[in-house]
């Protein structure tokens, strides 16, 4: 069974910067992707970033040229580096890990809270 687990969540003044971390654990068929959804309050979940297993990144258009997204194949990890906060970013952070060919799979994580305000 596979787990994913979030950290690095918290609050944050806006312009700040936080660095989230998501763990997965079990036993992963390689060649994925695993990426970053967001929900506010009130609003549905919204896609934030991916990369593949081979470093390929894209970001959603709000969050381009702030936000980054990494991973460490080796340890089965992705990260964001988020910077340049702002207040509109505040949701719960979601990480994603999915394969689209056989064997097919997708996992999510508990979520971790990003709050950004003065």
């Amino acid at each position: 069974q596979v787990q994913l687990v979030e950290s690095g969540g918290g609050l944050v003044q806006p312009g700040g910067s936080l660095r989230l971390s998501c763990a997965a654990s079990g036993s992963i068929v390689s060649a994925n992707a695993m990426g970053w959804y967001r929900q506010a309050p009130g609003k549905e979940r919204e896609w934030v970033a991916a990369i593949t297993s081979g470093g390929y990144t894209n970001y959603a258009h709000s969050v381009k040229g702030r936000f980054t997204i990494s991973r460490d194949n080796a340890k089965n990890t992705v990260y964001l580096q988020m910077n340049s906060l702002k207040p509109e970013d505040t949701a719960v952070y979601y990480c994603n890990l999915r394969r689209s060919i056989a064997p097919v799979y997708d996992y999510w994580g508990q979520g971790t809270q990003v709050t950004v305000s003065s």
